[in-house]
């Protein structure tokens, strides 16, 4: 009992400092007046907010109400479903009837779905996710106040300077710019196998749901810092170490971002989220997510409580995925010096097929010089035949050179 005192009690520190990280990570979402702030310092921030609140908010949840609150009473009424709904018992349809009624009903609102929700929500979703990026650029921008990444230099000779510098960055950092096209392949096989991972959990039974709810914390929360992390240029790798290490903080600032959504419909939650999300993409980039940390470990004098593998699964099938395109594309180059190989070993059978015919024609002229002509008339056909071998002769020799 007295050994497992100090183990008891180390893990009880942990808890308390994991809870606090988790109180930390939810009280800096929550903090939405930092967007409020950066609205104001920037005019292109508040149009784009106020686009992306009219697109989904206006127009894909306002449609859902009046599907909801307006056409399908509407239907119900013109189209009963039980007898209940006729004010006049005498006039109330036979089974068979209602259950047309109950199938005209079902077809209307299902032509409903498929001719305006499901585009809308397409264009919605390509929509927002370009409006989101541009949020959180001018929400940046707005942070740096006057060293803004979106206006050019003010004096012409910086901007030749900027020009200069970016000229030879190129130049010198195009190996970092081929680590970075990798990396953000990665990352989006990384974050598709981590979604599919979260959608399949949601099916298991009793522990489904709560498992569900703190990877959806974390899913909304990376997605949240991503950007900051892309306009800050953090590699991907610390990336995932520091989200990791800190898996405590991030759960707690998903946590109001799947609270708005986990208890509604797919459609209502994917409206009420395309709301909500730019809102905290605005509160991830103004976070001081590392003071807060790094705050809270100096109050419990502790170094950490160990890094959670959150994208284990996922990172595994996507190196399983890359690696099979790697194997792929060794394959090509092998296959292409086998081809050449063949090409070059039937170019040099021909070479020699055609030095042998060569050699065989050497031969039968030298045979023709071996008895001497008898009459004149013989020696000057013989000199004909000479000539016109010796000519044919050159122009073998030519394509045997060319050919070698």
């Amino acid at each position: 009992m007295e050994s497992a005192k100090p183990w008891t009690e180390g893990a009880r520190s942990k808890a308390k400092a994991a809870l606090r990280l988790w109180f930390a990570g939810f009280a800096d979402a929550c903090c939405l007046h930092r967007v409020v702030s950066l609205c104001l310092k920037s005019k292109k921030l508040s149009i784009r907010t106020g686009q992306c609140f009219l697109l989904n908010g206006f127009i894909f949840l306002g449609s859902i109400f009046v599907l909801k609150s307006l056409v399908i009473p509407t239907l119900q009424w013109i189209l009963p479903e039980n007898c209940s709904q006729i004010t006049s018992q005498d006039s109330c349809p036979s089974s068979s009837v209602l259950k047309l009624y109950s199938f005209l009903r079902f077809g209307l609102v299902q032509l409903f779905y498929v001719f305006w929700f499901y585009p809308l929500y397409i264009f919605s979703f390509i929509l927002s996710t370009i409006w989101y990026s541009d949020i959180a650029k001018h929400g940046f921008a707005a942070l740096e106040g006057s060293r803004s990444m979106l206006e050019q230099p003010s004096s012409q000779n910086e901007a030749v300077a900027s020009e200069s510098k970016i000229e030879t960055e190129k130049l010198v950092d195009l190996g970092g710019v081929m680590i970075g096209i990798g990396e953000q392949v990665y990352s989006i096989l990384l974050l598709t196998f981590f979604f599919l991972e979260v959608y399949a959990l949601g099916f298991v039974p009793y522990i489904g749901k709560p498992l569900n709810f703190l990877l959806l914390s974390w899913m909304y929360a990376y997605y949240c810092f991503e950007y900051k992390w892309n306009f800050t240029e953090v590699s991907l790798d610390k990336r995932l170490d520091f989200f990791e290490s800190n898996w405590a903080f991030f759960a707690g600032f998903g946590n109001p971002c799947v609270l708005a959504i986990f208890f509604f419909s797919p459609l209502v939650g994917y409206g009420v989220m395309a709301i909500l999300f730019p809102l905290f993409v605005l509160t991830a980039t103004s976070s001081r997510a590392e003071q807060a940390i790094f705050s809270e470990r100096r109050k419990q004098r502790d170094a950490g409580f160990g890094r959670l593998p959150i994208f284990y699964v996922a990172n595994t099938l996507s190196m399983w995925v890359l690696g099979l395109f790697s194997s792929e594309s060794q394959e090509q180059p092998a296959r292409r010096s086998r081809y050449r190989q063949s090409s070059d070993a039937s170019d040099a059978k021909k070479s020699v097929h055609i030095h042998y015919k060569i050699l065989q024609h050497n031969i039968s002229m030298k045979a023709i010089f071996v008895n001497e002509p008898e009459s004149d008339e013989q020696r000057d056909a013989l000199v004909c035949v000479v000539q016109s071998s010796s000519s044919s002769m050159a122009r073998r020799d030519t394509i045997v050179k060319r050919s070698w």
